[in-house]
């Protein structure tokens, strides 16, 4: 059931897709506790944040707006209107993010190693969880995977090579907007963000094992 198809979404998966983006937002908010890097999706408009002070979830949202405007650029003729559904679903992500960090803020940031190393690991669960229900739904993808489309269909090439590419393309430019604007590559992405880039897919894929080992079913986990 999928709005780019047009078709009729029952009100369950709209509930599980909500909430599947909440806890990947908590996953998030976690992994930026950790003070070993933000993960990868957000890369760029947490460092957005640090350079402008601005609250991450609005650069979050500005961002995600700004990339369904780089999507219509890419599809042209191919973009149609429903796309743009991708833009309140950023605006209900960045919301998420600030929702995240405020519910979060009564945590103080990781300062001790095994600190970290755990609450970087409870982001990558978290995060994982929230595609686990996210993206089996197939309604709207946030924009970050809707412009990940975008290049795969442009490009002739795979959305999994792509999305490699494009994770690796949001830490790169965290970096240099850190050190240009910021004096130093820290803060917005670090060795958190690069163990997260590698490990979410997998832990995402245990979770269906032990889905599908309780309910006899595995979930539809392919790309939106």
């Amino acid at each position: 059931m999928n709005f780019f198809n047009q078709n009729e979404i029952e009100y369950k998966l709209i509930i599980k897709y909500v909430v599947g983006l909440f806890i990947m937002n908590i996953g998030i908010a976690f992994s930026i506790k950790s003070n070993l890097g933000s993960t990868p999706v957000v890369s760029v408009p947490y460092a957005i944040s640090l350079i402008t002070g601005i609250d991450i979830g609005i650069c979050n949202t500005l961002f995600q707006c700004f990339l369904v405007l780089i999507e219509f650029m890419l599809l042209r003729s191919a973009f149609h209107p429903k796309h743009f559904l991708q833009v309140f679903v950023g605006i209900l992500f960045g919301a998420f993010t600030s929702i995240s960090m405020i519910i979060l803020s009564i945590i103080p940031q990781a300062s001790v190693l095994w600190v970290q190393i755990l609450f970087l690991i409870l982001g990558i669960l978290f995060l994982a969880f929230g595609l686990f229900l996210y993206v089996p739904t197939n309604v709207v993808p946030v924009a970050v995977d809707g412009l990940t489309q975008a290049v795969s269909i442009t490009t002739n090439q795979s959305f999994t090579k792509i999305k490699v590419i494009m994770d690796i393309s949001w830490i790169v430019l965290s970096w240099i907007l850190s050190f240009v604007f910021l004096g130093h590559f820290d803060g917005s992405a670090g060795i958190g963000t690069i163990i997260a880039a590698m490990s979410i897919g997998t832990a995402v894929k245990l979770m269906n094992m032990i889905y599908a080992r309780f309910s006899g079913q595995e979930a539809d986990l392919k790309k939106m």
